[in-house]
């Protein structure tokens, strides 16, 4: 099989580097910043743009929400050639100072999420890549974004999450919650940690990058702080577009870097 199943795309369809949005809708916003950018595919939660930055072949693949969908995205898109992802995703703040529109960076998850133990044992680590971070970061401060750079949690039930009371093991995951805020976690969110261990196991460059969308110890989110700013326009004080800007510049960098060392070696 030639043409992957999920995604529709073959070899030649998708860059090396690729931008990993959850929501399909965010796709065309990511391609708007390629040079020449095209809609290959739209298969279920999966829909593919590929175009071009500095000359070089690079892609938004959205993954839908979740660690299975997000696997089966990188699976695939491995096989058609790609080696560098970057998530362009949104979180819920954890932490106090962690506010609506400011961005995180991922440097590792907590794996509580079920599509990672399918890979490797709960004690291997989900890690982001270090020369990822090192991009992302630098991206961060040309694009002038308020950064946390820190550890995030991956849940499978976002409602799990939004109403620990209701469910039977609500004693579990209250004091689980409790216990990631006080060792400093710095967001919650859903694929991060299936993507870190895809890319240890598969010797992948992956990072992340998430726009805080709310925080539930503020009981701040998107339709509070624009009716508090009296914003016409929700849009204006959505924070996905300073992500995706910061995940187009780390991938120019990354791109950068790969050509430097291909050029070093050809010296």
């Amino acid at each position: 099989m030639s043409v992957q199943y999920h995604i529709q795309c073959d070899q030649g369809d998708v860059g090396r580097y690729v931008l990993l949005p959850g929501d399909p809708g965010r796709c065309e916003a990511i391609a708007n910043h390629f040079d020449n950018p095209q809609l290959i595919a739209a298969h279920r939660e999966y829909v593919v743009y590929t175009g071009a930055l500095d000359g070089e072949p690079v892609s938004a693949v959205s993954t839908g929400i979740g660690g299975p969908s997000t696997a089966i995205a990188v699976e695939e898109l491995v096989r058609c050639g790609t080696h560098t992802f970057i998530r362009v995703g949104t979180c819920g703040g954890m932490q106090d100072d962690v506010l609506v529109n400011d961005i995180v960076i991922a440097t590792a998850a907590i794996r509580f999420d079920g599509t990672s133990k399918e890979y490797m044992p709960i004690e291997f680590p989900a890690v982001a890549n270090y020369d990822a971070l090192l991009a992302l970061d630098e991206a961060s401060r040309v694009v002038g974004v308020r950064t946390h750079m820190g550890i995030v949690q991956c849940k499978d039930s976002f409602y799990g999450q939004h109403d620990p009371s209701r469910m039977p093991i609500r004693g579990e995951l209250l004091a689980k919650w409790q216990a990631w805020i006080e060792g400093g976690c710095l967001a919650s969110e859903m694929e991060s940690a299936t993507l870190f261990i895809l890319g240890s196991i598969m010797r992948l460059r992956c990072g992340a990058v998430l726009a805080v969308a709310g925080n539930q110890a503020q009981g701040a989110g998107i339709a509070s702080v624009v009716a508090e700013k009296k914003l016409a326009n929700p849009m204006e004080f959505l924070g996905p577009g300073q992500a995706i800007r910061v995940g187009v510049e780390a991938l120019r960098r990354l791109i950068r870097i790969d050509r430097d060392c291909k050029s070093n070696k050809g010296d």
